[in-house]
């Protein structure tokens, strides 16, 4: 159950009029209550706050949300004057006034870096509660607007900005567009909104509002200082990501679909055969009995286990697609449907979305299991154990759909063991990755990595990657991937990756598209994860029997094939690079794909730069985002020398440089003479 704060003795009180809110200092937090509202402000790690307040009572805990239970350690003050109350964590200090408006200052030189702001002078005030029923509101907290700051993070979207000032953004999860709702500010602090509600953040010029559909108390994170630092308090209350594995840091390879154990052995014994890198080969959708079933169909998968021994043999990994959909043809489903394991509905039936499935010539109505329910956690990973580790040693999977893939959409309708999914909803991608993290911790695997198409706040803790979904395959959306990218680093996610080429279409005959896969080759060698994937031309209905074009680097013919077979070679040399740049992001917090002011915030014009970026600290990375393009101009940032890593031209930063970049070249430079193997 979810029960209030503890209560304590109260150890001072400050009250000066009836309309003047009451301070106390609880347990090291600073509370305000009026007008049957109760505020607490606590400690929440070094420089840093959590925030909760709550209409009609005393402040809930064990609500669902993001952050790990127990906070770090760190040292604070309480002061409680007439009119005031102020709480110091480091280099973070914030103030409540009598009314209940909240302020944070930086601690040194008492400058302002958020604050609450009143709607209107009478009504609402900064926080609003608008009763939905049974004890839920829909909650709006307004924040200031500054006409100076920029605003990073929310997660990945496909809008192509990397600053979202002016934007307004769904907090709801969806086939490439995922919601993580925190947010890095240029003003020197870094805000999550500790809510899975379904809701919307405003990021417009006359304020900042966050919005929850139907929740039941505010609660949001802030910590101040530099983004890099911001990431390292945020990775540490969220849970950081284990180390990744040495194949993960490789090449993967895949594609929609392969559609028999020997089509997909036989990709794999010819990049050996020509030599090629591969350490990863994923077993897509539709290799299953039934959907919901989560075993092999031996028709198409008629030995596994020899499968995966030549696979070992070749040094490449296994991974596997697992959905979190069942049909209702799956043995599964009934036991599931009588359990409870299913999300529920508020009205109509279990059923979440059609799909197809084997031996029926129509869609069925498929549901989804409950991956808020620890349970149905167990029952799924029970499935996944007895017929894919145990047997056959497997260990890394693809999990797909997993937003989940509701069709319609109607968050309103659904109704989790976590609570109504207007209110949890958003958890879910973080609550599925967590299945399998714990049943393969359970089984004694270490190192442990799953690819996503969705994630909230906390996933990384369970090993989960993310890739940015079902995306286009020209020149218009490699370049909204950049921000993307970037964007899901400053949310927390390091390990992220896009599909080579995109994944709708794409004609590998195409000289025009085989441009667009050399240019988007090269970003993929250079981002966290290293993936070909696309459901290329000439493609198939969706059904049991689909497959798509080929897509192997020797598919797009023997110009475009050299290049990305030198781009291949590149990822293996910087691999031991890669690595290390994972540990800082297992043990700090740092995200592998860095925007430009991460490394350097006092390069003012370094916030700006939305079309390159640092991969680790010491190799920045210009991606080629247009047809046609043999040169390219890069910003590089102020404060460090910069050296063309073909060329070995050196360069002062502070300033933009233009640079060959035939169809062969992705534009590189090494930081400060650092020694990495780039040209060969």
């Amino acid at each position: 159950m979810n029960q209030p704060a503890a209560s304590q003795p109260q150890v001072s009180l400050a009250q000066s009029s009836p309309t003047v809110g009451t301070f106390r200092e609880r347990d090291g937090a600073l509370e305000w209550s009026g007008r049957q509202e109760t505020l607490r402000v606590e400690p929440w790690g070094p420089d840093a706050v959590r925030v909760r307040a709550r209409l009609g009572g005393p402040i809930l805990r064990g609500l669902p949300g993001a952050l790990l239970d127990v906070p770090p350690a760190t040292e604070s003050t309480v002061k409680i004057g007439d009119h005031e109350g102020q709480l110091t964590v480091g280099a973070l200090t914030v103030e409540v006034n009598a009314e209940g408006l909240v302020r944070f200052l930086r601690t040194d030189d008492r400058t302002e870096i958020l604050a609450e702001e009143r709607a209107h002078f009478w009504w609402p005030g900064s926080r609003l509660y608008t009763a939905v029923g049974h004890g839920h509101h829909r909650l709006e907290q307004r924040f200031a607007a500054y006409d100076d700051e920029k605003l990073y993070g929310l997660g990945q979207h496909q809008h192509g900005r990397l600053d979202q000032k002016g934007l307004v953004l769904d907090l709801v999860q969806r086939n490439a567009e995922v919601s993580v709702p925190v947010l890095t500010s240029s003003r020197g602090y870094t805000l999550l909104w500790n809510n899975p509600a379904i809701g919307r953040v405003e990021l417009a010029g006359n304020g900042t509002r966050w919005v929850a559909d139907s929740a039941r108390q505010i609660d949001y994170w802030i910590t101040a200082g530099a983004p890099a630092d911001a990431q390292r308090r945020y990775s540490a209350v969220t849970g950081r990501t284990p180390m990744l594995p040495e194949w993960a840091a490789g090449f993967w390879q895949c594609k929609l679909r392969y559609r028999t154990q020997e089509e997909l052995l036989e990709v794999a014994r010819e990049y050996r055969r020509r030599g090629l890198p591969l350490d990863a080969i994923v077993c897509d959708f539709f290799h299953w009995t039934h959907l919901g079933e989560w075993r092999f169909d031996p028709g198409e998968w008629p030995d596994p286990a020899a499968m995966v021994r030549e696979l070992d043999e070749l040094g490449v990994k296994l991974v596997v697609s697992v959905w979190p959909s069942v049909s209702p043809l799956s043995e599964n489903h009934p036991v599931m449907e009588q359990r409870g394991y299913f999300i529920g509905t508020e009205y109509g039936p279990t059923a979440h979305a059609d799909w197809p499935d084997k031996g029926v010539a129509s869609t069925v109505q498929v549901a989804f299991y409950d991956a808020t329910n620890p349970e149905a956690r167990e029952f799924l990973w029970s499935r996944i154990r007895d017929n894919y580790l145990t047997p056959y040693g497997i260990t890394a999977f693809w999990l797909d759909a997993c937003e989940p893939e509701l069709k319609p959409g109607f968050q309103e309708n659904l109704r989790y063991w976590a609570g109504p999914g207007l209110e949890v909803g958003n958890m879910y991608p973080a609550e599925n990755a967590r299945t399998f993290h714990e049943g393969l911790r359970a089984a004694g695997e270490e190192e442990i990595v799953s690819l996503n198409r969705s994630a909230w706040a906390g996933s990384q803790r369970y090993g989960a990657a993310l890739w940015s979904g079902d995306i286009g395959t020209d020149f218009a959306t490699l370049r909204r991937q950049i921000a993307a990218g970037l964007n899901t680093a400053l949310s927390g996610i390091p390990w992220w990756n896009t599909d080579i080429g995109g994944f709708h279409g794409g004609d590998p005959d195409d000289p025009r598209y085989r441009e667009v896969m050399v240019r988007w080759f090269q970003f993929g060698a250079l981002s966290p994860l290293m993936r070909l994937h696309g459901f290329r031309d000439p493609g198939m209905p969706l059904g049991p029997d689909m497959t798509g074009g080929p897509n192997e680097v020797w598919s797009y013919g023997e110009e475009a094939g050299a290049v990305l077979e030198k781009y291949l070679r590149l990822r293996e040399r910087l691999k031991p690079y890669v690595l290390r740049v994972m540990r800082e992001a297992h043990e700090e917090g740092l995200p592998p794909m860095r925007p430009l002011f991460l490394e350097f915030p006092d390069d003012g014009a370094a916030w700006s730069v939305d079309d390159s970026y640092l991969f680790g600290p010491d190799l920045l990375v210009a991606p080629v985002l247009t047809a046609g393009a043999t040169s390219r101009t890069a910003y590089l940032p102020a404060g460090a020398l910069w050296t063309d890593a073909w060329t070995g031209e050196t360069y002062e930063g502070g300033a933009a440089v233009t640079v060959d970049a035939p169809l062969h070249r992705l534009p590189l430079f090494l930081r400060d003479g650092a020694r990495l193997p780039v040209a060969e």
